[in-house]
This record gives structure tokens, sequence and C-alpha cells, in this order.
């Protein structure tokens, strides 16, 4: 699954990860922890949308 921040369009891969942030390929989305920012523009878990 993928999710979306509707702030910058930064796209959250589930099957990815993000290595850059120490987040192992296959973290669900819901297993990030609360205070998991976006990378690019540093909003919130709550500002992400899942994505087709």
């Amino acid at each position: 699954m993928k999710y979306v921040c509707t702030a910058c369009g930064f796209v959250y891969d589930e099957d990815e990860g993000c290595p850059e942030m120490g987040i192992a390929p296959g973290t669900k989305f819901e297993d990030l922890p609360e205070d998991f920012t976006c990378p690019w523009c540093g909003v919130g878990k709550d500002m992400f949308q899942k994505s087709e």
C-alpha cells in the first residue's frame, strides 16, 4: 500500500519503507511511530492519505 502526503505529494510506499529515515522495507504505515513526519515537508501522519 502507498500513502501520499497531502501537503507536498511525497509517497510512502510500504514495500520500500523509508531507508533515509531508518524505516525498513515492508513497514506498514500504521506501524510507523506516532511522531513520524514527512521527510519532504515535515507534516505528521495525519496529513497522509491512502493511495490506490
